[in-house]
């Protein structure tokens, strides 16, 4: 399956942006900023309409293409600024996971993830199942 989610404000939140507190106890309690949340609650909303009816429960091979708005830039040139891919797509998978595409995101066994200037902003993914 494939699809393009289209998206102006590609949120720049990423996983690694938890947060930790130390309880009375002295145990770390790990929470999620406003700002994570947001980026998570976005991404899981424009994510739902493409959830596909059967998760996927083999092999998946996963391709993510980040299309961020090309301003200044040449559409269709790599983008080398923050955030970084691993962070973003660690957000993304949770996502995706949590919202049912697959059982486990451990099923993830291939993964070909790239971030461009673009005319048309989003996010394009496609999944390969076995």
């Amino acid at each position: 399956m494939e699809f393009f989610v289209p998206m102006k404000d590609i949120p720049n939140t990423t996983h690694q942006q938890k947060k930790v507190t130390v309880a009375k106890n002295g145990k770390p309690i790990f929470y999620e900023p406003a700002e994570l949340k947001a980026a998570r609650e976005k991404l899981t909303a424009h994510l739902a309409k493409f959830v596909p009816e059967t998760k996927f429960k083999k092999l998946v091979i996963l391709q993510v293409k980040w299309l961020y708005p090309n301003g200044d830039h040449e559409n269709g040139s790599y983008k080398t600024t923050k955030p970084d891919l691993d962070n973003m797509m660690k957000l993304l998978q949770d996502c995706m996971t949590d919202l049912g595409f697959w059982e486990d995101d451990r099923l993830i066994a291939g993964l070909h993830v790239e971030k461009f200037w673009s005319e048309v902003p989003g996010i394009y993914i496609k999944i390969e199942g076995a």
